[in-house]
């Protein structure tokens, strides 16, 4: 096809790709003089609906898309020539390599460099993903992310390309769904034909261990559909944390936005818990339930134990001494009894609070709830129910941090251990689960919740 000229406007200089159905071809624009891509789609023997159907959507993204590390839309047409019949969709040429081409020439990349090319990535994620509807790619990979010459400390300009499996949400959720993709970059939830924003952070995630280990992903080892990539990659523990974050198989447990991932990526510390990410542990009765509006969670009560018949008859020792007392502080003379009943009010108060905790260890629940506008931590018995703190405004939420289980020492130089423990920062007020008074005594369950009230909030954890 070369020096054919295709919508009167467009002469073929070289032929780029070519796949079953598709051609993807270097042109120059006769009115501008300037190089241009053509993508074509003929109708042949191994045509399929489907790919019209794709690649009209591709034209359709590319129309609306206005960003300058994406190709930019120039023309559409129908190509009806005796040799060839079908469609064409013309974008704007970009001088580069892709990473795939780097890669086989032999290039490295150091750990650095790829965490300017993981950047630059998600920054053009954030723009598609934050269009109405989002876009997802759906098809991020090597050799559809072109990289321009070095310029200074920069590695280059970083290229999104190929938008030829492009999903918008709205489309996803009316059941208009095409699986597409390529095996090794391509999260489980995409072979099922659903695709949601974080579905490309874990194909950004299997790109970037490919430019780490020069090998494939799909040809890495896999242990519970996790690629394992730490033995063939030379890399500091913060960023293999990282990328294990992005390429969990979960979808729950991933990092679930652009915005999310770059926040983790610059702050190293805030990545050091995707061991923390779990599902809820076996036997758990704390129940949570969640929606895109609230969050409540819910820690039942402890029930009977060793420790509640201990507290139990030493409440009832107590207090029986106390009534003993009181009752004999007021049989003496008036006014001389006033003040004998008074002394027993605080030894009253202390008995009071050790009925309370028995109630409460037997009765009681504590409450994490989270609408749209606040945040409450309530501990509840019967009909009473107790703030601690009083709510806040849900929007200043500032930070997660997870302490987890440690050793100190006493005044008396005693090794005693201290639980974990999950606190949410609201401006000043801190709401504490777990710890020493906390709500959630097992580290399964609070490393669970941590993951919950992260993945919910869009919030880090950060680790103490």
């Amino acid at each position: 096809m070369i020096g054919e000229i295709l919508g009167d406007s467009y002469e073929v200089q070289q032929l780029l790709g070519k796949k079953a159905g598709r051609r993807t071809l270097l042109a120059r624009d006769l009115k501008t003089q300037e190089l241009v891509v053509i993508k074509l789609l003929s109708f042949g023997g191994d045509f399929e609906w489907d790919s019209l159907k794709l690649f009209e959507r591709e034209a359709e993204a590319l129309k609306n898309l206005a960003h300058p590390l994406i190709p930019r839309y120039l023309n559409y047409f129908e190509v009806n020539l005796p040799t060839l019949k079908g469609f064409a969709l013309v974008q704007t040429y970009i001088p580069a390599q892709t990473l795939e081409q780097y890669l086989q020439t032999g290039r490295t990349f150091t750990e650095a460099e790829v965490k300017q090319i993981a950047k630059a990535l998600l920054e053009i994620l954030i723009y598609l993903h934050g269009l109405y509807p989002p876009v997802i790619h759906r098809d991020i990979k090597p050799s559809n992310i072109l990289l321009g010459d070095r310029s200074g400390n920069s590695i280059g300009q970083v290229y999104l390309v190929d938008f030829g499996s492009v999903q918008t949400v709205l489309a996803t959720e009316s059941g208009t769904r095409t699986v597409v993709g390529t095996y090794g970059y391509m999260p489980q939830e995409q072979f099922g034909g659903r695709t949601v924003a974080a579905s490309d952070l874990y194909s950004v995630g299997a790109t970037l261990i490919y430019l780490v280990t020069g090998t494939h992903p799909a040809d890495l080892p896999q242990k519970d559909f996790r690629i394992q990539f730490e033995q063939a990659a030379n890399l500091s523990p913060s960023f293999t944390n990282w990328l294990k974050w992005m390429i969990e198989p979960t979808l729950e447990r991933r990092l679930s936005s652009a915005n999310l991932a770059i926040a983790a990526l610059e702050k190293p510390q805030l990545t050091n818990l995707p061991a923390l990410v779990v599902g809820k542990p076996d036997g758990s009765k704390i129940q949570l339930t969640k929606n895109g509006d609230s969050l409540e969670i819910i820690v039942p009560p402890t029930g009977f134990d060793a420790s509640i018949l201990f507290t139990g008859l030493f409440a009832i020792v107590w207090n029986s001494f106390i009534l003993i007392w009181t009752i004999g502080a007021l049989s003496a003379p008036f006014p001389v009894n006033i003040p004998f009943a008074m002394f027993s009010l605080p030894f009253w108060g202390a008995g009071f609070v050790m009925v309370y905790k028995i109630l409460f260890h037997l009765f009681g629940r504590i409450c994490l709830r989270l609408n749209p506008k606040q945040i409450s931590l309530t501990w509840e018995l019967f009909s009473w129910k107790f703030y601690r703190p009083r709510t806040s405004p849900r929007q200043s939420i500032t930070k997660l941090v997870y302490i987890p289980k440690h050793f100190t020492k006493d005044s008396e130089g005693t090794r005693i251990a201290v639980p974990a423990q999950l606190d949410i920062w609201v401006g000043v007020k801190k709401y504490q689960l777990g710890g020493i008074s906390g709500a959630i005594k097992s580290e399964a369950e609070l490393e669970w919740v941590a993951d919950e009230l992260s993945d919910w909030l869009g919030l880090p954890i950060q680790r103490e």
